[in-house]
């Protein structure tokens, strides 16, 4: 391969770097990976589509099952490798509802927002309602976590990613904990409340 096709593949890597759409990390559990449903019904590729003529490029890093700990252990590669303008935060559910130490998810997710602003991205940070079981005290404490950090770092916040469906049992699936499909876009909606002010006010 001679000089000037280099100079040409060059060229192009660099150009097509340089245009590439900016990213929104989505960095969840099973409420944002889409458990029980097809993957472009999941609420990340419905804001995908919502988004696809602003040029923004959504990229779903969310895993069913996963902690704060476990969010925090792969965090490093996920930002080294995507790049992203801005993360969706919403991890932690897992954490509560096996009854984890709140004093160790307070200091993952503060950790992790820590990490993030440090590549100069914009968090939103989404929290969610544990189940009225889990007792007065629990919740509201679990709750506090998401306020406490949304108040110390600033950052746009979300209390709950289920807030538009999670008093309506019939748009859950048989578990009561994930939502159905044509739950998704209400979903989505929740998120767009506390997405589009960063996008419309430039935060990113």
């Amino acid at each position: 391969m001679g000089w000037k096709s280099l100079l040409v593949i060059g060229w192009l890597l660099i150009t097509g770097i340089a245009h590439a759409a900016p990213v929104i990390l989505v960095y969840g559990d099973s409420l944002s990976a889409g458990y029980g449903l097809a993957a472009h019904q999941a609420w990340p590729d419905l804001l995908q589509q919502r988004l696809t003529t602003k040029n923004w490029q959504i990229i779903n890093a969310s895993i069913s099952g996963e902690t704060t700990a476990g969010g925090l252990a792969r965090l490093p590669d996920t930002l080294a490798q995507h790049h992203p303008k801005i993360v969706i935060l919403a991890l932690g559910a897992n954490d509560g509802l096996r009854g984890l130490s709140m004093a160790a998810m307070y200091d993952n997710l503060n950790n992790m927002m820590q990490q993030i602003r440090n590549t100069g991205a914009v968090i939103l940070l989404v929290g969610v309602h544990l189940p009225p079981n889990y007792g007065i005290a629990y919740t509201e404490k679990f709750q506090q976590v998401y306020t406490k950090l949304a108040q110390q770092h600033h950052v746009a916040y979300l209390p709950s990613l289920l807030a538009n469906v999670e008093n309506k049992r019939e748009l859950f699936q048989a578990d009561g904990l994930h939502p159905i499909a044509v739950a998704e876009p209400l979903v989505l909606d929740a998120v767009l409340d506390g997405l589009l002010p960063l996008l419309k006010h430039g935060k990113y």
